[in-house]
């Protein structure tokens, strides 16, 4: 765009200069060590030594074992790699080995390595089953255990009777734009615990479904979540961002802005000092004890034991199995946040008046 190379001075000539310069001061520093190409300096660690810096903590640095010379063995290097492009074959193969026996009223159970390489695997099957069944695939008619490290959007846009099991962890996005199903992640039984097992953005703009992690999430955990279930360890900041709809149950610490812009749903955090109320934007949202006799906080207690029952069912947590055993004492320590009363009943006042399309 000529807009914007105009912001910039310059030539494409004096580009070329900079970089001729570069290769030249190169090719003299390669000189005085005595090699004629960058080819020549690779492997030549007799050429390298640890310098002191003067800074205390980088000079604690210990780089001998860098330093090392491997012998006469021939040397191994590129000079260029090659970029492939990622392929979905898992993703396609879930699919292929799900779809069919679905559609003709049969349930599927399959197991399946992943690696970090393995993304969106399962929305090409919730996207197939929606277009065959719509919601009305039967609860479990695919059961897929994957074991691994699964990549970005696991499990994105799952339908009604998917489940998947991930054990192991999985990066950003798990669970982005889900309308049903049930997405279950647990840590492999050697874990040396308190695991965080999934990235940034999980269930983003999901609409229905469950999720289920015996370990922590990172940043923006349920963005804009309207209607999904979840329960989760531990959550980063920004969580239940701009959320709609759905219940949270987080069953650990959260970081700062829990809540901002939300106007829907709810989010139960067990917490047993009162750490959660700075860390909640109270803006838009109003935080409360599950604490007394009241009808409705009694309701509230029921609906969020259910939640943490399945969670441990599910996952195994020992940290769900903890709190349920002393549950009359737990129940005290969950915070619940919700919009304010306040907010429902202006957007309510307002709903399809010009103020509200404004």
């Amino acid at each position: 765009r000529p807009e914007l190379r105009a912001k910039f001075a310059g030539t494409p000539e004096m580009l070329e200069a900079y970089l001729t310069h570069v290769a030249q001061e190169i090719r003299q520093i390669l000189a005085g060590l005595g090699l004629r190409s960058l080819d020549d300096a690779i492997g030549r660690v007799d050429l390298l030594t640890q310098r002191t810096t003067g800074d205390a903590r980088a000079d604690r640095l210990d780089l001998s074992n860098l330093l090392v010379d491997d012998g006469p063995a021939p040397r191994r290097f590129r000079k260029a790699v090659t970029m492939q492009r990622p392929t979905s074959a898992l993703g396609d193969r879930v699919c292929l080995d799900a779809l069919w026996p679905v559609l003709a009223g049969d349930r599927v159970e399959r197991s399946y390595p992943i690696e970090n390489a393995d993304r969106t695997v399962g929305a090409r099957l919730g996207g197939a089953l929606a277009m065959e069944l719509g919601t009305s695939t039967p609860p479990g008619s695919a059961r897929m255990t994957f074991t691994g490290q699964a990549g970005q959007s696991f499990g994105a846009f799952l339908t009604e009777g998917i489940e998947f099991l991930l054990i192991g962890e999985a990066n950003d996005y798990v669970g982005k734009g889900m309308a049903g199903g049930r997405i279950i992640v647990r840590p492999p039984d050697d874990d040396a615990g308190d695991p965080y097992l999934l990235g940034n953005t999980v269930l983003y703009g999901a609409t229905g479904g469950e999720l289920f992690c015996a370990g922590k999430a990172g940043e923006r955990f349920a963005v804009r979540n309207s209607g999904a279930f979840s329960v989760v360890e531990g959550v980063g900041e920004h969580a239940a961002e701009y959320m709609t709809g759905g219940t949270l149950v987080i069953l650990g610490e959260v970081g700062h802005n829990l809540g901002a812009g939300m106007t829907g749903g709810e989010v139960f955090v067990y917490d047993a000092g009162i750490r959660l109320p700075a860390m909640v934007n109270a803006e838009l949202v109003d935080v409360h004890r599950l604490s007394g006799e009241h009808q409705l906080l009694l309701e509230q207690g029921l609906r969020l034991r259910e939640l943490v029952e399945r969670h441990a069912a599910f996952t195994g947590s020992t940290v769900a199995q903890a709190i349920l055993q002393d549950w009359h004492v737990a129940l005290h320590r969950f915070w619940r946040v919700a919009p304010k009363a306040d907010v429902a009943r202006i957007e309510n006042q307002h709903e399809g008046t010009i103020a509200a399309r404004a």
